[in-house]
């Protein structure tokens, strides 16, 4: 559309006086706004900040492997999971883990399904009701 304008008023040999003018409206431009589910390799504590930056953006869902920050340093891990779990909850996110060396973080789009989470006293208390 704007490029046809601007292809009429070259092609037709037309002085420019300053009296026409082409309107560009940017405010219709669309950006698409995909997920993007991306893979982090937690190897020490500052490998989090990646993932951190990246769930800040708001797009991105996190898969961490912690395996060789939980072989090398384990009181390590504690502190970066912590610090993930708490920009996740001041994001309104979910996170939970997947096996023992994954961790799934999510911002507030998306919802981790726990199904297996039930507590154990309710799981007792229920055998016997009818």
């Amino acid at each position: 559309m704007v490029l046809d304008n601007l292809r009429k008023i070259f092609s037709s040999g037309n002085d420019f006086s300053g009296d026409e003018y082409i309107e560009i409206d940017l405010g219709h431009e669309k950006k698409e706004k995909k997920v993007l589910v991306k893979l982090f390799n937690l190897r020490q504590y500052d490998d989090i900040n990646n993932i951190l930056n990246a769930l800040r953006e708001g797009y991105t869902i996190a898969i961490v492997d912690m395996k060789t920050l939980r072989q090398k340093d384990p009181v390590e891990l504690k502190r970066a999971i912590s610090k993930i779990k708490k920009t996740i909850d001041a994001l309104e996110g979910n996170i939970a883990g997947f096996g023992e060396h994954t961790i799934i973080a999510t911002p507030s789009f998306a919802m981790i399904h726990k199904e297996d989470m039930i507590p154990k006293d309710k799981e007792k208390a229920n055998k016997f009701d009818f």
